[in-house]
């Protein structure tokens, strides 16, 4: 395990992107390592001191950043000018200011989806992706993680979530608007129990202390974006990677998936992985989190593959 020493990083501060946002990053590891970038999920949940563990200091120079809205990047929670298409602007930017003229992709969840994204625009900057709990941002996903799939198999926790939305209407939408409420108690409500929907089931370890979990990372900028990126559907066209797939078929490409990962369903990374020239598929007995100790541990492993 890191020592608190080595999971500092050598450059952190904000560079200011297009209309008014300002992302809060930081370069980890060897200055002269191998170049990667870290995409967090949500979107919206940022990215922390734990992220760091994959990650071999001497061999790799990181790039960590917190998406706009997201966490220390600000204004906080903004949906204000925030798209997919901005985010690929910001990554370009940001991989110019630090002069990475190419580079390895490292990202889970929404991370997959904005390095597939990325890499679909940006094929000639990319040298090689790691993605984790694969999410194609289509109908299909969308339709599974917030429109009814979850209660197949927590129909106690889909209960929960939607009990608080009124007959009628769409629970991502009715959640945003009370996310967005000028009354912080009703804010902070809505917020929580989108937050709380998603740990009930990330990982294939048992929580015992929801509260504390969500300490850990800036659930109230996830629960925000994320209901503000499935709303638009993540501005993307419909099942846009897989009809875009031909521009990264020979990226190397490693996929780690979750046999029990209820987020982002498996059959998500089998069908990514067949249309792919150079992908290798690891599915593991794990659920979607990162820290599950099977997806960990194939992360660093082919982490080291694939870079090597």
């Amino acid at each position: 395990m890191k020592s608190e020493k080595n999971i500092q990083s050598y450059q952190s501060g904000y560079l200011s992107v297009s209309h008014g946002h300002e992302l809060y990053f930081e370069l980890y590891g060897n200055p002269k390592g191998i170049p990667v970038i870290f995409l967090h999920g949500g979107p919206g949940a940022g990215f922390g001191d734990k992220d760091k563990k994959f990650f071999d200091p001497e061999r790799y120079n990181v790039l960590f950043f917190d998406q706009r809205g997201t966490s220390r990047s600000k204004p906080f929670g903004s949906i204000k000018n925030n798209t997919t298409q901005l985010l690929l602007e910001d990554i370009n930017t940001l991989l110019d200011y630090v002069n990475f003229n190419n580079v390895y992709i490292f990202g889970g969840s929404w991370g997959s989806t904005l390095s597939l994204v990325y890499a679909i625009h940006n094929p000639e900057r990319v040298l090689g992706l790691i993605i984790r709990g694969i999410w194609l941002a289509n109908r299909y996903a969308i339709d599974h993680y917030v429109g009814g799939g979850i209660k197949e198999f927590f129909p106690e926790v889909w209960n929960r979530f939607n009990k608080l939305v009124p007959k009628g209407k769409k629970p991502v939408d009715y959640y945003l608007k009370m996310m967005m409420s000028d009354d912080t108690n009703i804010s902070n409500k809505y917020a929580y129990e989108w937050a709380y929907y998603e740990m009930s089931f990330y990982t294939i370890n048992k929580i015992t202390d929801t509260e504390e979990v969500l300490k850990t990372f800036s659930y109230k900028s996830m629960a925000i974006l994320e209901a503000h990126y499935i709303k638009n559907n993540c501005f993307l066209s419909e099942d846009f990677i897989m009809k875009n797939i031909d521009k990264i078929k020979d990226i190397k490409t490693a996929i780690i998936h979750g046999r029990y990962d209820f987020i982002c369903t498996p059959i998500q990374a089998f069908r990514l992985h067949e249309e792919l020239n150079n992908s290798k598929l690891n599915i593991e007995a794990a659920g979607h989190s990162s820290s599950d100790k099977e997806n960990k541990i194939a992360l660093i492993a082919e982490l080291k593959r694939i870079t090597s």
